[in-house]
């Protein structure tokens, strides 16, 4: 079952603009196109082989094609080696195969766990019916059960030969028996496909799709891999997702910035009447390699793990290290080939350092400099609390700003947040690493000594909440609810100061001892609240509402 965190990335579908749009359909369409007409190039001759060998098998035909519903809800037929006996038995069983199903074939077996026979589909992309990457096409029949708005997103793609799902289920024939098969399949099976058919075509990107196609080449062909499910958020966050968005993407930035400090260094000094005799080849070699050089050690250092939208000013003191690093390199190299005058190098690295700094901020540049200092003195004589949030949002940060400010500072230590967020998972929000899941909090707790867990989460529902918060308790250190002050505060602006003068007309309207009843009332509230108890302030409510309508509709003759 997807957690609370999950389930909202399920509600909340990322808006991509009609030209983005368009560009990551046309690349992801001439990718499928290419790779699948030089795919079938290339395994014709095994495809020649197969086909004989499936002949000498056992009769019948090469191939089955069999309906399938692809985009828009258009039936097509899916190509595959046959892997079931020619006979009127195994069009009559039922339309999903467990393991040691009697209608397979010897051959068609080694076919089925091997994933050969799915091979063939590389003609259903060609055509344009498929994709490689994309939700696994349904039975038409099987789809009926589907609920209609998951019908709707899931058939808005091409499907695919290949897709998360089909990764983490790939074993989904030694999922199933042979007595209550179509239970399992429809009942546990297909929700958690269909989910995860839903998270793709919310989130596709082309670099996704590399990641699934690397992730199903590793568990088909890796042995040590085969038996192993990778966990969900390394499918979507995966190796070359967080390659392309964390280093190469940083790379090119860092190497127009470099380019751009190299540059106006030599316009100061041509200004000022200095020789700069270097060639434009040897320029860019000099930019490329002083870029090369600092997102590798940046990389190395860790640096592109950080959230810059969401960095702290102190953070920019992670960017001295890898420019001082790159600079004595420089230095190096340039004093045995003689490129460059030292003032020069010098000041293209000051300014491209400041470039770096300023891409990655755009603000804050100075503040919480001495915040992390003061947090980290504490932290060394032990003199504070080490403090776990949970929840990494808005609320979660204020918590952990807060926290980090003024008299606070003293006695409590934030060591980072829990989040369920698979795509800010190792990020670090405002100087704060996101150092697990709230599977991880347990661990979190006894290896940093937590002595309170900020529960800062409060847009899940009630159950999911109360099951979260159960979760923190059982670990037996100090809980507490950090309110969601911003969310008040939205509130007030809005229509705080027309609930304010409601409920001032509506106690004028109380006589005194009803004043003091409701203030007893209240302070239980309080309490409830305090103590996190959600369900039992929503049942004060209710009784106070039952109250109210009971009483007032008496006195003013109501029905």
């Amino acid at each position: 079952m997807a957690s609370a965190i999950q389930e909202d990335l399920l509600i909340a579908r990322p808006h991509q603009s009609p030209s983005r749009k368009w560009r990551s359909g046309f690349l992801k369409r001439a990718f499928d196109v290419l790779a699948s007409g030089l795919g079938l190039l290339m395994l014709a001759p095994i495809f020649g082989l197969l086909a004989i060998a499936i002949k000498r098998d056992s009769t019948g035909p090469v191939f089955y094609r069999g309906p399938r519903l692809g985009m828009g809800g258009k039936t097509f037929g899916i190509l595959k080696f046959r892997t079931m006996r020619e006979e009127a038995a195994s069009y009559q069983g039922p339309r999903v195969t467990a393991e040691g199903d009697p209608r397979i074939t010897p051959l068609g077996k080694w076919l089925r766990d091997t994933k050969f026979n799915e091979l063939p589909q590389l003609w259903n992309v060609f055509v344009g019916e498929m994709s490689l990457v994309g939700p696994r096409p349904e039975d038409p029949e099987l789809a009926e059960g589907w609920p209609r708005e998951v019908r709707a997103e899931v058939l808005s793609v091409r499907p695919g030969i290949t897709s998360p799902a089909s990764v983490l289920f790939r074993d989904e024939e030694k999922m199933l028996s042979g007595q209550l098969l179509m239970e399992t399949y429809l009942g546990d099976i297909t929700p958690s496909k269909l989910r995860l058919d839903q998270l793709y075509v919310r989130h596709r990107s082309f670099l996704l799709d590399l990641d699934v196609l690397l992730w199903t080449f590793l568990v088909v062909l890796v042995p040590s891999l085969r038996d192993k499910k990778p966990p969900e958020e390394y499918l979507f966050w995966g190796p070359i997702s967080r390659l392309g968005r964390k280093y190469v993407n940083w790379f090119i930035i860092d190497t127009f910035t470099t380019l751009a400090a190299f540059a106006l260094v030599g316009i100061l000094l041509r200004w000022l009447g200095g020789p700069l005799e270097v060639g434009l080849v040897q320029a860019l070699a000099i930019t490329v390699g002083y870029s090369i050089l600092f997102s590798a050690i940046a990389a190395a250092a860790g640096v592109q793990n950080i959230s810059w939208a969401n960095a702290s000013a102190s953070e920019a003191l992670d960017l001295v290290p890898p420019v001082i690093l790159a600079f004595l390199t420089a230095f190096g190299v340039n004093l045995w080939l003689g490129l460059l005058p030292l003032p020069v190098l010098l000041g293209a690295a000051v300014l491209a350092f400041s470039g770096y700094v300023v891409t990655r901020y755009r603000s804050r540049l100075v503040t919480g400099l001495v915040t992390r200092w003061v947090g980290r003195r504490g932290s060394a004589l032990g003199i504070c609390e080490m403090v776990l949030i949970v929840g990494a949002g808005e609320t979660g940060q204020f918590a952990a700003w807060r926290l980090s400010r003024g008299k606070a500072l003293s006695n409590f230590q934030v060591v980072g947040f829990v989040d369920d967020d698979m795509f800010r998972q190792g990020a670090r929000l405002n100087g704060f690493r996101i150092l697990g899941q709230s599977r991880d909090i347990s661990r979190l707790v006894e290896e940093y000594d937590i002595g309170l867990i900020i529960f800062a989460i409060h847009k899940i529902d009630r159950s999911a909440r109360k099951s979260l918060l159960e979760h923190c308790r059982a670990t037996g250190v100090r809980v507490v609810v950090w309110p969601d002050m911003l969310s008040m505060l939205r509130g007030r602006g809005r229509r705080g100061f027309a609930v304010e003068e409601a409920v001032n007309a509506e106690m004028d309207r109380l006589e005194i001892a009803e004043i003091d009843h409701l203030v007893k009332w209240l302070d239980s509230l309080e309490d409830d609240l305090h103590q996190g108890d959600y369900d039992a302030a929503l049942k004060h409510i209710d009784l106070l509402r039952t109250s109210l309508q009971s009483k007032y509709s008496t006195k003013e003759g109501t029905p």
